[in-house]
């Protein structure tokens, strides 16, 4: 054991400097198991996979390493909600139990601050205010206003009540393609140059892994002056960063960023003589050019392959429609790049998003206005498309990032660390170090520290039909009904598809318990208002596996409907198990197994959040015990107490239930 190990452990232990200084402090066997292998993976600059199950206490045993090692640190969270809570909270609570005085700076990207240029911008355009929908847009604009002259920090999550979709937030952010640089008027102001500033001073790091991968992919999000100095990585809710680093290691373009590029135009054409007269018509041209591409695109599935897209003949006509009005307002916005900094940018831009439209189209000829030939795509590349209610997105997504990862980590010479509660399948992580690119890396696999036979039970209904059969939706309600009544709510239902959702939910409708839908609200808000219901039953799909977290008796059961498996139809995983499938592989056995059992390992997460928490988990899906594979699943999963009785679930909720005995049940 290293120095730093035996200190850190020292620091988490009985009597230890955590324990002696923070109030509610439980020092766990767990957590300094943990916090002993991160350091020594600090010490020696090792990699290290962990899963720390909930209630490990994971946050700590990677903060007190951190602070006590020295070592420039970057700390990458999941969220920008994660990376809030972990900075402000947190964060300051370890480092003033340890009495170490060393600076933290927490970093975005640059899209969550406030651009000065770009506000003024949007103050003095009547045309762009003009487009403001509703008065409550207008309000938020004057509420971003007034704050501008009196934030600090320039951090847009200082606006609390500005919902993350806010159509003013592009007005008045900037991204890589039209900040203006260190020509900018308001550079010496810049928020987003001073946090730069503060994080480069800074000894330990709190981003995102969206800002850790544009860096690592080059995206110049204004993060790559503090990567080359860091000699630690501490990626948490690691289990995320396979799927993020395809998006990043590919590329895009979407409806909204040309929309913006348009708007932008005609923003810059009152600081340039003649430009509106110039630029106002391709302008005009490429917007409607969008609105009848999204109006083709009507029809199609919400996502799936170029192929899919292009095979229908309107779609392949508006997308080349808008490769040539792109191409014409480049031309236009280039000859006019020297007439003053925004119009530039705007050239910029203009060029960037007519080679990724190309790109993405496969065109092999050179691009009008682009001085450069399209960059030729991997074979290894899936094109794919997704629908949003009034917009569309277009992606090139590697199949492979393994490749990079492993050459930006070799590079580096630093420690990293990859935790999370959902990492191993099946107590192994071959699947998840395969992806990273990580051979044979050092791994730790550290069990809740939570009395799961006792304070939980996992029911698995009797006489469920096949998942795939059409009657399957209402005898999993049938099943699950006495189970809310025993619980008198209290439960979240997790579907597979928004499909099953909604028919779950026209049947739940009308109980005695509150019903909350996902889609019927904002996701906040939905979960804002079940936990002040106190015996609320929220139904919702995927995104509600992770990232919820709600302790006590708000939430007692957790019902899954299938088994996670991922939808067939995704362009990205199906040329995925077509890859695997090609090189001698078994698709369902390297792939869609292991995925799937990550995921309902997310969802089980929900269920127990604390050690007092208690909770019934129910599985509803029969090949759980009518497929050999099912006992993949089971084994992956905490040692619940298992029945199939319904009358052991509703003596759990009974008022004088006793404790249940361990190993009961199939």
């Amino acid at each position: 054991m290293s120095q730093l190990a035996h200190a850190s452990r020292e620091a988490l232990s009985e009597g230890g400097a955590l324990a002696s200084r923070l109030e509610a402090f439980v020092p766990r066997e767990a957590q300094q198991r943990l916090t002993g292998a991160i350091a020594d993976a600090f010490d020696s600059r090792d990699a290290l996979i962990a899963e720390a199950g909930t209630g490990t206490g994971k946050t700590f045993a990677y903060l007190v390493p951190a602070l006590l090692s020295g070592l420039k640190t970057i700390i990458s969270t999941g969220t920008r909600a994660l990376q809030d809570q972990l900075y402000h909270r947190d964060l300051p609570r370890v480092r003033e139990a340890l009495g170490v005085g060393l600076k933290s700076a927490l970093l975005k990207g640059r899209a969550n601050y406030l651009c000065r240029y770009r506000l003024e911008q949007a103050k003095g355009e009547p045309r762009l205010i003009g487009s403001f929908t509703t008065r409550d847009q207008v309000d938020q604009f004057q509420r971003i206003i007034a704050w501008a002259g009196r934030t600090q920090f320039g951090d847009m999550a200082e606006l609390a009540a500005l919902p993350d979709d806010s159509p003013l937030l592009p007005m008045v952010t900037s991204t890589t393609d039209n900040c203006l640089g260190t020509e900018c008027p308001f550079w010496e102001e810049c928020f987003v140059v001073q946090a730069r500033q503060r994080a480069q001073a800074a000894d330990v790091v709190v981003v995102n892994h969206h800002l850790l991968l544009a860096d690592l992919a080059l995206k110049q999000e204004g993060f790559g002056e503090i990567l080359p100095g860091a000699q630690a990585f501490v990626i948490d809710e690691a289990h995320q960063l396979p799927e993020l680093a395809a998006n990043f290691f590919g590329e895009s373009f979407g409806m909204r960023p040309l929309q913006e590029l348009a708007r932008d135009c005609l923003a810059e054409c009152k600081d340039v003589a003649g430009a509106l007269a110039t630029l106002q018509d391709p302008v005009q041209r490429l917007e409607q050019a969008l609105r009848e591409l999204r109006l083709a695109m009507e029809g199609l599935p919400t996502r799936g392959t170029r192929e899919r897209a292009l095979g229908k003949r309107e779609v392949a006509e508006t997308f080349g429609s808008v490769l040539n009005v792109l191409g014409e307002l480049s031309i236009a916005v280039v000859d006019m790049a020297e007439s003053s900094l925004g119009m530039d940018a705007c050239a910029a831009r203009a060029q960037e998003l007519s080679a990724r439209l190309a790109r993405w189209l496969g065109e092999d000829e050179p691009i009008p206005g682009f001085d450069d030939e399209p960059v030729a795509a991997d074979a290894g590349d899936v094109f794919w498309y997704e629908l949003t209610p009034r917009g569309f997105r277009c992606q090139r997504t590697p199949l492979d990032v393994s490749t990079p990862l492993r050459q930006h980590r070799e590079q580096s010479r630093a420690a990293w660390v990859f935790t999370s509660a959902t990492l191993a399948v099946g107590g192994r992580f071959d699947h998840y170090a395969e992806r990273l690119g990580l051979d044979d890396p050092t791994t730790l696999l550290q069990a809740s520290p939570f009395d799961w036979p006792h304070q939980a039970l996992c029911y698995l209904p009797p006489s469920l039909p096949d998942p795939a059969s059409r009657e399957y939706g209402s005898a999993m309600i049938a099943a699950v009904r006495p189970v809310l009544e025993a619980s008198q709510g209290r439960a979240f239902l997790l579907f597979a598809s928004h499909r099953a959702l909604r028919e779950a939910a026209d049947a739940l409708r009308g109980g005695p318990w509150p019903l909350f839908v996902q889609g019927e609200m904002p996701r906040a808000t939905l979960l804002q208002r079940f936990r002040e219901s106190g015996n609320g039953v929220l139904l919702g799909a995927a995104s509600f596996r992770e990232g919820v977290d709600v302790a006590g008796d708000a939430l007692s059961v957790v019902v899954v409907d299938k088994l996670p498996f991922a939808a067939p139809d995704d362009p990205v995983f199906e040329a995925r198990l077509e890859a695997i499938r090609r090189q001698g592989g078994n698709p369902f056995r390297d792939e869609q197994l292991p995925q799937a059992v990550i995921a309902l390992k997310q969802g089980v997460g929900r269920l127990i959040r604390t050690e007092r928490d208690r909770g019934v988990l129910v599985l509803c899906d029969p090949r759980l015990l009518g497929k050999s594979y099912g006992k993949l699943f089971l084994e992956s999963l905490p040692p619940f107490t298992r029945t199939r009785q319904l009358d052991d679930v509703q003596g759990f909720f009974a008022p004088e239930s006793l404790p249940l005995t361990p190993g009961a049940g199939p």
